[in-house]
């Protein structure tokens, strides 16, 4: 049987996901926590300034270190805690929210209540 073969793309992502990691369980599931670990860090930036506070004066609302407020916002920090994540919600009177979704849709699995 023949292979569909992929329509013609000059978009850069696409053709280095094409051929590094489509079909990669593991690649997939890096990239899928790095973009995970990448969400969490922007979130922490964009709503520290859009407060309009430093990674210093943030850092005192929390009760840490600006270098802490810096390594939670760098995209590649991996050790983001749910503790942390709510004194950072707290100080800029957010609330944290945790949502589970699907990986695949194409392949339903029962939720177990």
């Amino acid at each position: 049987m023949k292979k569909a073969k992929d329509k013609a793309t000059s978009d850069a992502v696409e053709i280095l996901h094409r051929r590094y990691v489509r079909g990669d369980a593991k690649k997939l599931a890096e990239l899928e926590a790095i973009r995970a670990d990448n969400a969490v860090a922007r979130k922490i930036y964009d709503l520290r300034t859009k407060a309009g506070l430093s990674q210093r004066e943030l850092a005192k609302l929390v009760g840490t270190s600006a270098s802490a407020i810096c390594r939670l916002e760098d995209a590649d920090y991996e050790g983001h805690s749910l503790a942390m994540l709510n004194r950072i919600a707290e100080a800029l009177d957010r609330k944290v929210e945790i949502w589970f979704v699907p990986l695949r849709h194409d392949s339903p699995r029962p939720v177990l209540a």
